[in-house]
This record gives C-alpha cells, structure tokens and sequence, in this order.
C-alpha cells in the first residue's frame, strides 16, 4: 500500500513529469482565471504568484460558476483532480456558456467526458490518491498551460529547478527539520505566517496539510496584514496561547524588505505568547522553486504531526461523509 510518505517523496518526479510535459496549443490571453477547489484549487493561488512576477494577471476562483467580469480575452483553467468538482464543474458550464476559452486540468472523470463531447482541451495529469499529493503534477500543469497562453514566461527550466530543490530537502535535513518542528507544535494548534508572494501560498499549503493529513486544526495568516490585527489577538491570554498554539514564519528571500523585516519582528513580539515561533527559510532561485522548498517542509511536518497522534494521513472521512450529506439535501 502506498503511504503518503511514499506519495510526497514523488514531488520532484512529478514537478520533472511537468517540465517535460507536452501541452496542446492554447488561445493567446491577457489574463487568466484559474478555477478549483482544495488540493487542486492551490495550483491556482500559486500560478497567481507565478503570473504577478512576470506582470500578468491570473485570479484564482474557489466558488461556483465564474465572476461576472470575465470575458472573451481570458482563458479559463478549470482544474479538478477527480474530474468530478461540484463548484469547479460549474465553471465548466459557465466558460462554456460564455463562448470562453477553456482548459481543464484533470484525471479524467466527469470533466475529461465533457470535454470529449464539447471539444474543449484538457491535460491529462497522472491519478494520486489524493489530490493533495498531486502538487506537482497539477502545479507544474497548470503552469505549463498558461506558458502555452503567454501569460508566464517558460517554465521547465523554474519547474527542474524546483524538483532538484525539494529533492535535496527530502533526502537531506527535511525530515530531521520537521521531526524538531512537530515535536514543538504538537497537540497545539498551529499557525503559520508567510509574507506576499511564495511564502504566502506556502502558508496556505502548511494549513491544509496540516489539516488534511494531521487531521489537526491549523490557521495561515499573511504578512503584512497581520501587523494591522492579528498581533493585537495574542495580548489578552498569554497563558493560554502559550499552551495552546505554535507559529511558524515562512520567509522568502523574495520578499519586501519591509515585510521581512516586519517578519523578524513580529516573531519577536510573539515569542512570549506562543510555543515554537521557528522560521523555515526558502531555498532556489526562480520562483517555484522557492515555493516548493517551502511547501514540501510543510509536508513533512504535517506528517510527522500525524506519526505523533498516530493519525492516518491518507483518508479524508468528514470530507466524504460531507459530500454523501451534501449529495442528499435540496436547496
């Protein structure tokens, strides 16, 4: 049976996978609307990043149907893991509606039949247990379609980089790293904090990992922003954030130097309030890269949480028990 150990140590084989992936010619575009929901949803908020570097425009669009603005010079991107995504299965229809261009990312499912039938392109990405652990593939796909567009620049040479980077931390201090980290932020809820940009995304993934594989509840919160209200939030209880709660500060040398800088001192103020406030920097040059490098030490973590509250990290009950109650009512 494979493991979400097993799973996670395929990243930099997935992200090569993408670099060398053969993408169907897509429609020029100015801008971009990248449509999904959790694990698949995520490749969207970094393809933002991706794009914002190079001066382009993708919004991420985690709902139903598709925001009203959207017009005949963007290019949706739909992706959904299992093919069968209720809110991204809407977007589907609404792109279409719209006489909009149209990819879909996917494993195949309801939205690879769609597409046979209207003749809208899809990639085809490898199927995974779970769509978290499909980081790369739907990552670096999605990546590669909007390359296609002209929205971002190249990407196999950025998407290389990052399968070389994650790979050094999986075989190297990765798994010592997030073995020191679980052991301060265990039985605690955690928060993570990241600047604009990669580490904020990063962040993000931290807090879904956590949760989807710990099964622990986690919260991400971006800097600067929480200079402006979050901080205020631990001054009231100290004795019981100190017990009840670790941060992490993601940093990315790609940041504002006003915001690592806020960073430092944030992680300051906080260190009398909560457990932990540990730092994981990036590492790589390009801008997935850097991500990754961020991503996959909380994907550790998120494990080795699990191993410590003999949590299975593969299953998503709640979830599908949700989708069964959710399938059985009426609106």
């Amino acid at each position: 049976m494979t493991t979400m150990l097993q799973l996670v140590q395929q990243l930099p084989e997935q992200l090569r996978w993408a670099a060398d992936l053969q993408i169907p010619d897509t429609p020029s575009a100015e801008a971009a609307i990248v449509a999904g929901m959790g694990g698949s949803g995520i490749a969207g908020d970094v393809a933002a990043v991706v794009a914002e570097e190079a001066g382009r425009r993708v919004v991420v669009h985690k709902s139903y149907d598709l925001p009203r603005w959207v017009g005949s010079e963007d290019l949706v991107v739909a992706v959904s893991h299992s093919g069968n995504t209720e809110e991204t299965a809407t977007s589907v229809s609404a792109a279409l509606a719209g006489g909009f261009a149209l990819v879909g990312v996917t494993t195949g499912g309801a939205m690879a039949e769609r597409a046979a039938e209207v003749g809208f392109s899809t990639v085809v990405v490898p199927p995974c247990p779970q769509p978290r652990a499909a980081f790369g593939h739907l990552v670096g796909a999605t990546l590669r379609v909007l390359e296609s567009a002209g929205i971002v620049g190249p990407q196999s040479e950025d998407l290389r980089e990052a399968a070389d980077v994650t790979g050094a931390i999986l075989d190297g201090e990765g798994p010592e790293t997030a073995a020191r980290l679980a052991e301060a932020l265990a039985g605690r809820m955690t928060v993570v904090y990241g600047g604009s940009g990669p580490a904020s995304v990063a962040a993000n993934r931290w807090k879904t990992q956590i949760n989807e594989n710990a099964k622990a509840p986690a919260a991400w919160v971006p800097l600067p922003e929480a200079d402006h209200n979050d901080i205020v939030g631990w001054t009231a209880h100290p004795d019981f954030s100190a017990g009840s709660f670790g941060a992490v500060f993601l940093s990315d040398s790609g940041d504002h130097p006003r915001v690592s800088l806020r960073g430092r001192l944030t992680r300051r103020l906080m260190e009398g309030m909560v457990d932990g406030a540990e730092v994981v920097a990036s590492r790589g040059i390009s801008t997935v890269a850097r991500l990754f490098s961020l991503t996959v030490v909380g994907d550790l973590v998120s494990l080795a949480l699990a191993e410590r509250s003999a949590s299975d990290p593969m299953p998503v009950d709640i979830i599908e028990d949700f989708k069964i109650r959710l399938a059985g009512e009426s609106e």
